[in-house]
């Protein structure tokens, strides 16, 4: 992989945040935990770093937004990592398109969904990721991250 400080181009990487992560730090702390979606971003960009690649940091509560995301990262990304929050358990078309981009994927959740209500133990996204990191709280972006440059480097 290039090392972007030796002037090479860092190669671009989605990290893709759902609904509701725009309120991280105020929203429900006791499961999300304190750090707010711009700490979490600057996580991504130093850990990115790290492994020579940039992450390109997109936040939406709107589906089709995320949907359209994911669409242009088909051409535009070597890879996605993605928290799809509540869309995780509702969202077909989400996964859908996941599936359809042919990227390597990284499903985030800051809580173990598998500790929660029922309804949050599924989700269509799981389906079609590389891997799943749930519950690690802010520090699985950096995990999601390093797992993504060995996808990418092609090893495992």
């Amino acid at each position: 992989m290039p090392n972007p400080a030796e002037g090479a181009p860092a190669a671009p990487v989605l990290v893709l945040n759902g609904p509701n992560l725009n309120l991280l730090g105020l929203r429900e702390p006791r499961i999300y935990g304190h750090d707010t979606l711009a700490d979490i971003e600057t996580l991504c960009r130093a850990t990115a770093a790290e492994h020579g690649l940039r992450a390109d940091l997109r936040q939406s509560n709107h589906e089709g937004e995320l949907i359209d995301a994911v669409h242009e990262a088909r051409t535009a990304h070597r890879g996605i990592v993605i928290n799809p929050a509540g869309y995780s358990h509702t969202s077909v078309a989400l996964r859908d398109a996941l599936a359809a981009v042919d990227l390597p994927v990284i499903e985030v959740h800051l809580s173990n969904i598998h500790r929660r209500e029922e309804f949050r133990h599924f989700s269509y996204v799981s389906g079609v990721a590389d891997a799943v990191i749930c519950g690690a709280g802010p520090h699985g972006y950096a995990l999601a991250l390093a797992h993504l440059a060995r996808l990418l480097e092609g090893t495992r």
